[in-house]
């Protein structure tokens, strides 16, 4: 068995490479185990985080993961954490290679995979032109041509917010609408189209997207969609701990980060619908300190 560390941190980009950070600063002896596949892999270009603004998500992560290594509590490995059990004072965390950690704390910074539509076109676009949030991206697609796939409240909701990056809208509902008759009297007053075609295609070039394609044929021109997919944790390790979920199903977590399961941790996509690179660095920097206290609240 390898050697001891105070805190483990499974999965190493924006929010467990910020609470890495937040850990080393504060005297920890910290391993992160990163299986290199973050969620905006797909982006070329990250927005909305100060300082940052326009870099591809791979200068950011690069440059915070080598700031963070320079320090010597730090510790890293590329894997993929397999399971992890709780004893009575650690925990030993096992990687599909056969190594096997031990600490006393956990953190899971492990992010959500996104279930796409299988609908040719649509991966593709994902992260370019099919986009989830319009804080990230709705700057550089304003008064552009927007659709938004989804139905019920969902896209009531999202079809008002939308509208203050632009006036051409169309909602999407990919088979018969589940809105109110009260919110597709609403949408219309502002002219936005509802539109339930079952849809066949995304037509695009590399990515951008230009028209969707519905299987009765018609063929509407458009320059960006918006989409809330399904989705499900990168990582059961949290679950097969005992960490509770949301019926979203996101993990449970106090306002220290804590989940439902003692000494064990997380932050990032896999806790909360807020998907910002921002946010990922505020709740991985909070994990962060909130281990140390915890650590030094316990050794004191």
């Amino acid at each position: 068995m390898n050697e001891k560390f105070d805190v483990i941190i499974v999965g190493g980009s924006y929010s467990g490479l910020a609470a890495a950070m937040a850990l080393a600063r504060a005297l920890r002896k910290v391993l992160i185990i990163d299986g290199g596949k973050p969620a905006n892999r797909f982006t070329p270009y990250s927005h909305n985080f100060i300082t940052h603004d326009g870099r591809p998500p791979f200068e950011i992560a690069t440059l915070a993961r080598n700031q963070v290594e320079q320090y010597p509590g730090v510790t890293r490995v590329d894997g993929l954490v397999t399971h992890a059990k709780k004893g009575n004072s650690e925990f030993s965390v096992h990687l599909e290679s056969g190594q096997t950690y031990r600490s006393k704390k956990l953190i899971f910074a492990t992010g959500i995979i996104d279930q796409l539509p299988v609908i040719p076109g649509f991966s593709d676009c994902w992260g370019k032109s099919v986009l989830h949030c319009p804080y990230c991206h709705g700057y550089e697609v304003q008064n552009k041509k927007t659709g938004i796939v989804g139905n019920g409240d969902y896209a009531f909701e999202f079809g008002s917010l939308i509208s203050n990056w632009t006036q051409m809208i169309s909602i999407f509902t990919n088979g018969t609408s589940t809105l109110t008759d009260e919110q597709t009297t609403k949408l219309r007053s502002h002219s936005i189209e509802i539109i339930g075609h079952k849809i066949k295609a995304l037509h695009h070039e590399r990515g951008y997207l230009n028209a969707i394609e519905f299987e009765n044929g018609n063929i509407t021109p458009l320059t960006v969609i918006y989409t809330r997919p399904e989705f499900k944790q990168h990582c059961d390790v949290p679950v097969q701990l005992g960490c509770e979920l949301t019926p979203e199903g996101y993990i449970i977590i106090d306002g220290s980060q804590k989940t439902t399961v003692a000494g064990v941790f997380a932050c990032g996509d896999n806790v909360t619908r807020l998907r910002t690179v921002a946010n990922a660095v505020a709740m991985g920097t909070m994990a962060g300190m909130m281990v140390n206290r915890e650590l030094t609240m316990e050794e004191f």
